[in-house]
Formats: C-alpha cells, structure tokens, sequence
C-alpha cells in the first residue's frame, strides 16, 4: 500500500534543512513518504555547499545548479505543484509564505483537498508594522491551517495574523546537534579545549541587522575593563560590510585581537565553537538565530540581544547566557568580562545549558510536525463529526414532516 507523503519545500536546502527532515523520516516515515522539494541547489543569500541526497527522506531538486531568485515564479509554481500530485502529496509544509509561487501553491493544494502548513520565524517586533500590509498578510496566510514557528513570539504573530491558536506549534528553528558535535571532531563544554585557551565568536553576515559595529565597540570597552587578560574575538562571515568592518577594526587599534575568519561552512563553524568561550549575537533584528543551537550543541554560552528569537526558547539570562539590549554596548562588554574571567561562572552557564540542548535538536521540529498532523486529524474529525450531525438531523426533521 502506497503510503500518503508528507512534503517539505524551501529554495534551497542547507545542513539545517537536511537535518530537520532526517528527523522526521526517523519519526514518521513509518506511516509517511517524507519528501523535501529544493527550489535550486545555489543561493544568492547563503553560500552553503550542496548538501547531497537524505538517508530517511526523499530530496528532490527541481532546477539544478540554479538559484531560485534567477527563474520565473511561474515556472517554481509548475514545478512545485507537479512534484506534490506526483508524490501524492497528504500535507505540504511551506515556508515564505509571501512569494507568489508558494502562495499559489498553497491555494492549489487546500482546493486539491490538501492539508497546508506554513513554517516561518518572523516575530511581530521584527521591524515597524504597517496596518495595511499586516491586513494583506493576513490574506497571504488564509490558504494555511497550521504553523510551525520558531519562537514563542512567532506564535503570538501567527494569531495575530489569524491563525488557529490550537494549530500553532515551536520548533521550527532546530537542527542536529549531533551532527554539529561530530564535524567538531572536539569534546563539548566545559570539558575540552581549557578555559584559558578559548576566545569569544561571532558567526554572521557581514550586514547592517547583525549590529556588528555596535559588536566591535563592545570588545573595545570589553579589552579596556579585561586589560592583559583580554580574549581575542574571532569574527566569521562575509557580507557587503567587510571592508568598513575591516576599517573600523583598524582604527580603534584592534587589528590582530579581532580576527576575521572569513565564511566558514558546517564543519568549520562547529570547530570554531569547539574552542569558544562564550557566542555573541548582538543583533538589531533576527527572527531565531540558529547559531545558538549550534553553540548549545557544542556547551557554549550564549550573550544575545533581546531581537533573538532564540531567547524565548534557548536562553534565560543568569542561567545558561545573557540577553543584553542590542544599542547598549557597555551591557555587553560587561556581561563579556564576567565570562571570561570566571571559570566557575563559565562552567555553571555551560552546564545549565544542557536541558535546554532538546528544544535546540532537529527532533523537537519532528515533534512539532507529529503535532500539527494530529491537530490537522482532529480538526478533519470533529468536521466530519459536525456534518455527520447535522446530516442527521436533516434525516430527522424529514422523517417527522413525513409523518
């Protein structure tokens, strides 16, 4: 018998992708077909390389060394839609709900009879909202009934937009932390690599949200508090703020104590954080923040601004990392300091992090997808229940007019 398939589409599939969906051919590919549809196997935004075939699930990319942003929304929707009827597609998870391609999708599939879930991270205090546009949104979402996001805000914007609250489900931003662990080729924190040998990280694009020059003046503020005791800053990334980054690192005097990596692919991200201190992520705006898992899988500490998704679900202050308020870098240069001068208080934040590493794993995503399946079956249940009811009651009310 020909299982009912469950498909997963973005424009391209990083490691987390591939994670998430390993995960779930784990936990439901016993009862369904766990498809993922890749838009393209290259990226304008990420240069990830290509991340091969899924061992518990199907991969299939539909445009071949291109890039989503280089063919006709047209031709994505064509593309798309044939591959769920060939899959036999029962439910399709979506993600970028605003994209022309993957709302005519979206509509196609609920007329087909489908079940359509959207994933997303966006949190209501991303950026100003405008009435109108937030009102259009809410139309873009109508096609969908559940929600896979990120955070707890992200839910909260979901029912904003008109969502059913009993359909909205966290775990969207997971990936594995085993496979993080294993590319380190390290022990993670606090074992391992020796408190006095690691130094601070910041893993970003190299653009205006990450606040990476307000990151810079925090660890000049930071080496003046720490004196000879100062850690270096490695700075990973790439991004169209390079050469300013570069210049501004000149000028204060910090060339050699902050050290740029470049882009740096799965395996080197995960070595990086083998060696790390403490992870900032002093952003202006950002939906989640995955690098959090990765530094979680890796026991590392986290000093994040309060933009971050990841805080609602990864992260409380005093515990397992800081949350500092994104315009205020004397707060972090100092929550900087008590890190990195304490090994004892460093070691209590790595290990507090631990009951934390199972809603940071690809499997808490697995979790939320089983969840909004069987939301999805009681909704179609209870429906069914109502027309059965009301079907009856029409029988009835004949029955007596007859008599």
């Amino acid at each position: 018998m020909t299982k009912p398939a469950l498909v997963f589409s973005w424009e391209m599939f990083g490691p987390y992708h591939m994670d998430r969906l390993e995960a779930v051919g784990r936990r439901l590919g016993h009862l369904y077909d766990v498809v993922g549809l890749e838009v393209g196997s290259k990226s304008h935004t990420y240069a990830w390389d290509s991340t091969g075939e899924g061992q518990h699930f199907r991969k299939v990319t539909l445009f071949p060394g291109r890039s989503k942003a280089d063919i006709p929304s047209f031709q994505v929707y064509r593309a798309l839609l044939r591959e769920c009827r060939k899959a036999g597609a029962s439910h399709v998870f979506l993600c970028h709900y605003e994209e022309p391609d993957v709302f005519a999708l979206a509509v196609t599939m609920r007329l087909m009879g489908r079940r359509v879930v959207n994933m997303n991270a966006s949190k209501f205090d991303d950026k100003p909202r405008v009435l109108w546009r937030e009102a259009l949104k809410s139309l873009l979402y109508k096609p969908y009934q559940a929600a896979i996001g990120g955070s707890h805000r992200t839910v909260d914007y979901y029912r904003f937009l008109g969502l059913p609250k009993d359909r909205l489900f966290i775990g969207y931003d997971t990936l594995s932390l085993e496979r993080v662990r294993r590319l380190s080729g390290m022990t993670p924190a606090p074992e391992g690599v020796p408190f006095a040998e690691r130094h601070f990280t910041i893993i970003a694009r190299f653009v205006p949200k990450k606040n990476l020059f307000r990151a810079v003046e925090a660890y000049d503020l930071y080496r003046r508090l720490a004196g000879d005791a100062a850690r270096p800053l490695h700075l990973c990334g790439s991004g169209p703020l390079e050469a300013d980054l570069r210049a501004e690192v000149a000028k204060r005097g910090l060339d050699g104590h902050i050290i740029f990596r470049g882009f740096l692919q799965e395996k080197g991200i995960a070595e990086t954080l083998g060696s790390t201190l403490c992870l900032l992520l002093p952003s202006l705006e950002e939906q989640f923040g995955l690098v959090v898992n990765e530094a979680l899988a890796m026991g590392v500490p986290t000093i994040l601004s309060d933009q971050c998704g990841a805080r609602d679900v990864l992260i409380r202050s005093g515990l397992n990392g800081h949350i500092v308020e994104p315009d205020n870098p004397e707060g972090l240069a100092r929550h900087m300091l008590s890190v990195a001068s304490d090994e004892a208080e460093w070691r209590r934040l790595s290990l507090n992090g631990r009951p934390f590493q199972a809603l940071a794993d690809a499997g808490y995503f697995a979790e939320a997808v089983e969840k909004a399946l069987h939301s999805l079956d009681a909704r179609k249940d209870a429906d069914q229940g109502a027309a059965q009811s009301t079907d009856e009651s029409a029988r009835k009310g004949t029955r007596e007019s007859e008599a």
